[in-house]
This record gives C-alpha cells, structure tokens and sequence, in this order.
C-alpha cells in the first residue's frame, strides 16, 4: 500500500463521549470505536445477520 492509509474514519459523532466509524481499506470492515476521557474501545459492526459490515471499494 506504500504511503497510503491502511485505515479511514469515516464517520465521527459526539464531544465528551466521541464515536467513530473506521474502515479498514484493504479488507472493507466497518469497526466502531468508542472513547469516553482516557477509556475507549473497539469493535466489529455486524449487519442484522451477524456478518461483519463491508465497505466496497468506491
């Protein structure tokens, strides 16, 4: 990938509590982050099916 990002944040809500959409470019999962002061986490969005949410390239 040279100089590219691997990852995107696509979408980012909130001030205190901040949420974050991240797409991992070379696989297209979709993963949410959550921080809240020094606290925070990660995890995989699932569609209704319990499958992970793939971006497609644009």
């Amino acid at each position: 990938m040279g100089k590219d990002k691997r990852f995107e944040v696509v979408s980012t809500q909130g001030t205190l509590e901040s949420y974050r959409v991240i797409v991992d470019k070379e696989t297209g999962v979709n993963y949410l982050y959550v921080s809240n002061g020094t606290s925070g986490g990660l995890t995989v969005l699932l569609d209704s099916e319990g499958k992970p949410i793939i971006t497609k390239d644009k």
